[in-house]
């Protein structure tokens, strides 16, 4: 099944990230990006997500230096640019895979993309790590852990829906009982013809 590679990747990843745990810390795939085109993209989209988690965290800080804070804001925006683009080509990876896909009369389209899908099982990873962390941290009270627990357990079983319906969507595809209708993001906020504050700073 597909999401058994894609949640053991996104688990290689989360592990990998956190040997160093900072944001700063230099990126590499270990997947090639020819002969390994899909593990190689999982492997980044996921990278991408674990580092903007860690930056979400940062800039929560109430202490936080406002100039500081205003740079890492810059680097959350390029973070969310460079998602939706790994979510884009991992979609063109999928419609490379089913080009000769013929669809049923009768095929419909789906509420969202696999590429879709798969990132929110890439954030649905990294909920489940750190909320185990939460089930384990030493300082913590038994009430939090008890809580936490409860939430793990919750997110396993999304997780496994989740997966489920990624391969049902990706089977119905191979069949032709669904067909793939890709529209790419058209983000106007760092566009500067479409931003009206960007345009006037021209």
């Amino acid at each position: 099944m597909f999401s058994n590679k894609a949640n053991s990747i996104f688990k290689e990843v989360i592990a990998k990230y956190h040997e160093i745990d900072t944001v700063d810390q230099k990126f590499f795939n270990p997947y090639d990006s020819k002969s390994q085109a899909i593990e190689h993209l999982l492997y980044r989209k996921c990278w991408i997500d674990t580092v903007q988690w860690h930056y979400e965290d940062i800039i929560r800080d109430p202490e936080i230096d406002p100039i500081a804070a205003l740079k890492l804001k810059r680097q959350i925006d390029a973070s969310n640019q460079d998602r939706t683009d790994m979510v884009e080509y991992i979609d063109s990876y999928f419609l490379e895979q089913y080009k000769n896909i013929q669809p049923k009369n009768n095929a419909t389209i789906n509420t969202e993309s696999p590429a879709w899908g798969i990132d929110r099982l890439s954030i649905l990873a990294l909920k489940v790590y750190h909320m185990h962390v939460e089930t384990i941290r030493e300082e913590a009270t038994d009430i939090h852990k008890d809580v936490c627990q409860k939430k793990l357990d919750i997110l396993l079983e999304q997780q496994v829906d989740l997966s489920t319906a990624i391969d049902t969507l990706l089977k119905d595809i191979e069949n032709g009982d669904k067909y793939m209708k890709v529209y790419k993001q058209m983000k106007m906020y760092n566009d500067d013809e479409l931003n009206p504050v960007l345009r006037g700073g021209k």
